[in-house]
């Protein structure tokens, strides 16, 4: 079936690369292709270019360009953090949420089978963790807290100021995924407080496949990644040049652009929500913290009491064929039937979490968009639960 109007707004999943990055990447993927470690004067340019792209990535964090480490990604930057301190300390206690991404909560089960143990603390119904529950979980044995800055569903932030702190205090490393934040609210790690922190440059318009770990100079932590000198030695394999470019460039944007954006998709947002709850009054429920978080996320829940069987997935299903492209979460879990286990974990009921979407927004989306979405999910609500 063709549509006159196509809608991406799954931009917590990827963003679309601005054209500013891909000017900024071109040469290096064209002319100035050499390996970034050889020692001719091709690959020494190319070094310069990454070394450039590090101070930039510092800069903007409030970090020290030695601290920042290049990855593949916010998975790698997460496995790497979690696998790379157990390496090197001799204790053996994880502490993270049960809303975390599974780039984190899988990785931090995993480490049992290396003799680690793991809490795994319960969010409330916003999907935030207490500094009270950081504070009673801790014992003599805890190496490492992990917690996310915003979360990728729900748009909740922890609050990692104070949680660093305590970390802080009791002399316990504190990493946090802060993919979803970094570009687009400011992030410093002095102010949070955090020793490791990941960075992924295809959810702020960069491109996929390379992100960035930072870690604090002096922090116990070995690297995971081996069988090269690259990264000082802390992370083995060819650096992909253009995509650090690129991600370099993206982040100068989105931090140059940031207030510009906050105001533009936070209108949107505010749109949506108000056009949502007009159509279906009490039949949409708003997930997480929408007044404090993340200003481009919302995920709606649909209850329809005379219809329990509201499927997400049908749903999604009908948005995509009206050419509305969202998801029902995370993008590492998509194609699963289950609920998302970030609404489980805040209390909400299982049908409920079954139907439910979000809709992320980018700087591309635009008023007549949302009024798209708005029309578009009435008609197919209106549909689903007029059926015999």
């Amino acid at each position: 079936m063709s549509t006159t109007r196509h809608v991406y707004i799954d931009n917590a999943a990827t963003t679309r690369l601005d054209e500013r990055v891909l000017e900024s990447m071109i040469p290096y993927l064209r002319e100035d292709y050499a390996n970034a470690n050889s020692p001719h004067r091709p690959g020494r340019k190319t070094h310069v270019a990454v070394e450039e792209a590090r101070e930039l990535v510092a800069s903007v964090i409030g970090a020290e360009p030695a601290e920042i480490i290049f990855t593949s990604g916010g998975t790698e930057s997460n496995n790497s953090v979690i696998n790379g301190v157990l390496s090197a300390r001799e204790k053996r206690h994880l502490i993270t949420s049960n809303a975390e991404h599974h780039a984190v909560l899988h990785p931090v089960k995993s480490a049992a089978n290396w003799g680690a143990v793991h809490t795994i603390l319960p969010v409330n119904t916003q999907g935030r963790v207490t500094t009270d529950q950081v504070a009673d979980a801790i014992t003599n044995e805890t190496v490492l807290v992990s917690l996310m800055h915003g979360n990728n569903e729900v748009a909740t932030l922890n609050p990692l100021k104070e949680i660093g702190e305590i970390c802080r205090n009791k002399n316990i490393l504190f990493h946090s995924d802060t993919v979803q934040t970094v570009g687009k609210i400011p992030v410093d790690v002095d102010d949070l407080g955090v020793d490791f922190l990941s960075i992924s440059a295809h959810k702020l318009y960069g491109p996929k496949g390379v992100g960035a770990l930072y870690a604090r100079s002096g922090a116990s932590w070995k690297p995971w990644m081996e069988g090269g000198s690259q990264e000082r030695k802390r992370r083995g394999g060819t650096l992909n040049v253009a995509g650090i470019v690129g991600m370099a460039k993206a982040l100068q944007l989105a931090t140059e652009e940031m207030q510009q954006n906050q105001a533009h998709i936070s209108a949107l947002k505010a749109r949506l929500m108000q056009g949502l709850k007009d159509r279906l009054g009490e039949h949409v429920q708003f997930n997480g913290d929408q007044q404090e978080g993340l200003y481009n996320i919302l995920n709606c829940s649909f209850i329809y009491p005379d219809h329990p069987a509201i499927d997400g997935e049908m749903l999604l299903l009908n948005l995509d064929i009206e050419g509305i492209y969202c998801s029902n979460g995370s993008a590492c879990t998509s194609g699963a039937i289950e609920a998302s286990h970030v609404l489980l974990a805040m209390d909400i009921p299982y049908a409920v979490a079954k139907s439910s979407i979000r809709f992320s927004l980018s700087k591309y989306n635009t008023v007549d968009d949302i009024t798209y979405i708005i029309d578009k999910t009435e008609a197919i609500l209106r549909r689903m639960t007029t059926r015999t």
